[in-house]
Order: C-alpha cells, then sequence, then structure tokens
C-alpha cells in the first residue's frame, strides 16, 4: 500500500496554484475550475489542492532544509519555523544515520507546510 494522494484545503485556487508552482517548480498536472481542484504530481503521489477543503499538514523532503527555506525566504514566503535538527537519529530508525532536519513554511493560504531533509553521517 501506497499513500496515492494528499488533500490540502484552499480558499483562492488560482493563487495556491501559483504558490505550489513557485516551490515544487512545477505546473500541476489538471486543474479543474470550476469546481476548484489542482492536482500536482509529487513523486507518484498527487498533491490535490481543493477549494473550501480542510487544512491538513503536510511535510515535503527536501535536498537541504536550511538551503530551501532560505530559497524560499527570497521568495517572500513567510517562515513559520526555523531550521532545526527535530531528530538526531546515529542509528537508523527512519532511514540512514543521520540528522532529520525540519523548518516550517505557511503557504498562501494560510496552511503550515513541513519542509524535510536527511543530513547522513
Amino acid at each position: 500500500m501506497k499513500i496515492r494522494q494528499i488533500a490540502l484545503g484552499c480558499k483562492d485556487l488560482s493563487r495556491a496554484q501559483e504558490f505550489y508552482e513557485q516551490i515544487l517548480g512545477n505546473k500541476p498536472v489538471a486543474v479543474f475550475n470550476p469546481p476548484g481542484f489542482a492536482f500536482f504530481d509529487l513523486g507518484g503521489t498527487r498533491l490535490l489542492l481543493e477549494v473550501g477543503g480542510p487544512s491538513a499538514l503536510i511535510y515535503l523532503e527536501v535536498e537541504d532544509v536550511n538551503a530551501e527555506t532560505e530559497r524560499l525566504r527570497e521568495l517572500g514566503v513567510n517562515i513559520h519555523t526555523e531550521p532545526h535538527i527535530v531528530f538526531p537519529d546515529p542509528q537508523g530508525v527512519f532511514d540512514m544515520p543521520g540528522n532529520e532536519w525540519l523548518s516550517f513554511i505557511e503557504d498562501s493560504e494560510g496552511n503550515v507546510v513541513g519542509l524535510m531533509s536527511r543530513e547522513v553521517s
């Protein structure tokens, strides 16, 4: 079993679509407006932006949390929580041994989005 789709609520589909195009670096694979849906491909899992849908907390894997947070800051994205080590993992419980880094940003619709990366030791 794998996660096929994640839904994230929004108020303004065009604004949300533009925000996610900017941070993901790609266009949606499909937009249906009305009724207010935009779909992005995240490596085989769909991200659905849905007008009036519920808020959700998603975590996106990035190459380097510090660099990505800085890039988004320069684009004017609100940084909710600065990059920090959330889990030192010398045994490799969740991946290769190393530190799990995390920061949070706020999207155009007020949703908090986690950015995660792994610093392998």
